[in-house]
């Protein structure tokens, strides 16, 4: 059995116990405690002593989201062939061509695996590499932290891991909002003056929204890219957050892959005309992340 963390702190909390409760009452080893933090499955007998004495059910605590509790296992266990590693390599190679990287997939995929740059052709930009290489720890920052609520300080994390020890950051700053104005695909964005405020709108919006669907992402993707906060990067954490935020819900994924990024940017474009046709370009990423969990056997 796997037990979700996050669900287990919430009960122990409004009970006033700590994990440390469990050892003591239960004689829970320290291991078996580290394996429901990581995710693994825990012994039956153990997780029915640990259910019957917190005076819940199996429900309440077993982790329910399969392709997330893969994607945290995979990574955990650096499995180099499955739906974890073309992940990786899926979102950050398109994420980051979209924004104009030099890198073919290939060169995104070694870099991924052997953590070395290898051959890339002379003339690529420097930070088209840190920064494909920031953006495998972005998808491993979401992956260890999905069920977090999204707040400023999620977003701002994102943003400054995908720019750190990039040319940008030694003039913009990472993790920092934007300081001169700036535009998305012919689109007006929020003025630098009001990007907090509008950010923490966008927020209240979202986190207040009753019901959490696909069309709400990629509503909020819409937004946060309007409000355009960061002096550079803007898309692609957006497009992390729309990951996330999928994660989190249950819901699959989705990427824009290279091929469709004009049907993408129409949809931000004419989004307040016609929402569909921003929806139908992200439900055609999510058909092809379903390819992948197909491929994989992730249900």
């Amino acid at each position: 059995m796997i037990f979700d963390e996050i669900k287990l702190k919430k009960i122990l909390k409004s009970k006033g116990l700590t994990k440390t409760h469990l050892s003591n009452n239960l004689g829970i080893s320290s291991r078996t405690i580290a394996k429901i933090a990581k995710g693994q499955h825990i012994n039956e007998g153990v997780a029915q002593k640990i259910i019957n004495f917190l005076g819940v059910t199996a429900q309440d605590l077993i982790f329910t989201n399969p392709l997330l509790q893969t994607l945290k296992t995979q990574k955990q266990l650096g499995i180099s062939d499955g739906i974890y590693h073309e992940t990786q390599i899926k979102l950050t190679y398109n994420s980051n061509h979209i924004e104009g990287s030099q890198l073919t997939e290939e060169q995104t995929r070694f870099i991924f695996q052997t953590k070395t740059i290898g051959q890339v052709p002379e003339g690529t930009p420097i930070d088209d590499v840190i920064e494909t290489s920031n953006h495998f720890r972005c998808v491993d920052y979401i992956i260890d932290n999905a069920e977090l609520p999204l707040d400023e300080d999620f977003i701002i994390t994102l943003q400054r891991i995908l720019k750190e020890g990039t040319l940008y950051s030694q003039t913009f700053g990472a993790g920092v909002y934007k300081q001169l104005p700036n535009t998305v695909g012919g689109l007006e964005t929020i003025s630098p003056t009001e990007v907090q405020k509008e950010v923490q709108k966008l927020l209240f919006w979202y986190n207040n929204l009753k019901n959490i669907d696909f069309s709400a992402i990629v509503e909020f993707h819409y937004r946060f890219e309007v409000v355009h906060p960061f002096q550079d990067g803007n898309g692609r954490v957006g497009r992390l957050i729309a990951f996330k935020e999928c994660l989190k819900h249950n819901i699959v994924p989705f990427y824009i892959d290279d091929a469709n990024k004009w049907f993408y940017y129409r949809g931000l474009r004419e989004w307040k005309s016609e929402p569909n046709f921003l929806i139908e370009t992200c439900l055609f990423g999510q058909d092809q992340y379903k390819l992948l969990m197909q491929k994989y056997g992730v249900n």
